[in-house]
């Protein structure tokens, strides 16, 4: 039920963001979400692609440090509260979220948040109990 994403460490500069996406354009790779957290120096680029070896090997290629992370990809209900319903539960159990970030999808009715926990076991046993939609990595690239 885990997805992976891909973590890529970039230079706080103008024009690195663009020389990613156009390293995944020309290796035709197809972003389905993705988050940037910076510091002064340096960004961390958070990616779900449709093809990780090829984004992996590509941007390798090209000097970037690259990196493989699990993550959940959960459904989020599209109503005052829906978020909450993920995050309650986690919060009564103790499992810590350390990051999420939206994956934006006309095809769903509903929201897909990406999630990183300190303890993804925990966190998918919890989603189950809830009946809570967890994404498979063929599940997104079909999307």
């Amino acid at each position: 039920m885990f997805i992976e994403q891909i973590s890529i460490f970039i230079e706080n500069k103008e024009g690195r963001l663009a020389e990613v996406t156009a390293i995944l354009r020309d290796a035709n790779v197809n972003i389905r979400a993705l988050s940037l957290a910076d510091t002064t120096d340096f960004g961390v680029l958070r990616l779900i692609v449709d093809n990780n070896q090829k984004a992996e090997k590509a941007l390798k290629k090209e000097g970037f440090k690259v990196g493989i992370t699990q993550v959940l990809a959960v459904e989020v209900m599209d109503e005052p509260g829906g978020l909450n319903k993920i995050l309650d539960p986690f919060l009564e159990n103790e499992v810590n979220l350390e990051y999420m970030y939206a994956f934006a999808n006309p095809k769903t009715k509903n929201a897909i948040m990406i999630f990183r926990f300190d303890d993804h076991d925990k966190a998918l046993k919890i989603l189950a109990a809830k009946n809570i939609k967890v994404f498979t990595s063929q599940e997104i690239s079909n999307l």
